[in-house]
């Protein structure tokens, strides 16, 4: 009898050891994806500020090259899919969008030096381009956040609990896209 109630009780704390262990895996996976969901938010408010500052940049480069309106329309369009995007998928096919759209208008933009000269354009290229920097930041951030959940999921006895829970593996990365490996040609 005594024995048996020594096994209840070593069962029973192990019990215990193993279910604190389980519910501190859980609430670490938890912290880890809003850590991903708040690093996300950070990427959404830069794409947005750089959403805000293209109409300003697209209009000040209207009044200069009239002769561009396709280049000028594939950023406007670029523009309105980035803002009409609802989900973290949706948001990044549309921002891979927009990178191609502003890239091909700063090439246009090297055909026009008084352009480049003007004091507003400068302006809105340098607030774009701090905003550029900002998104590369806070996509690595987003990135690194959603590799540590990833790593922190696969991992035993991690991986039992995440599964118990229902816990799954976030693929949703920045990827760098097959064309934007190459730079724009620029020509004098």
């Amino acid at each position: 009898m005594k024995i048996a109630a020594i096994l209840v009780a070593i069962l029973l704390i192990l019990g215990l050891v193993l279910g604190g262990k389980a519910v501190s895996i859980r609430n670490e996976l938890v912290t880890q994806r809003n850590a991903i969901e708040a690093a996300w938010a950070q990427v959404d408010v830069a794409l947005q500020r750089r959403a805000d500052l293209i109409p300003n940049l697209v209009e000040t480069v209207k009044g200069f090259a009239a002769q561009e309106r396709a280049v000028i329309q594939s950023v406007a369009d670029a523009r309105a899919a980035l803002v009409s995007a609802r989900t973290p998928a949706e948001r990044m096919a549309a921002n891979v969008q927009l990178d191609s759209a502003l890239a091909r208008l700063l090439v246009v933009l090297e055909n026009y030096p008084q352009l480049k000269s003007n004091e507003n354009f400068l302006r809105l290229q340098d607030e774009l381009a701090g905003t550029e920097n900002r998104i590369a930041v806070e996509r690595r951030k987003y990135n690194e956040a959603v590799q540590r959940y990833n790593t922190t999921l696969e991992l035993f006895p991690n991986n039992l609990v995440a599964a118990l829970f229902g816990f799954a593996r976030n693929n949703e990365y920045f990827r760098v896209e097959p064309g934007a490996r190459t730079a724009p040609q620029v020509k004098f």
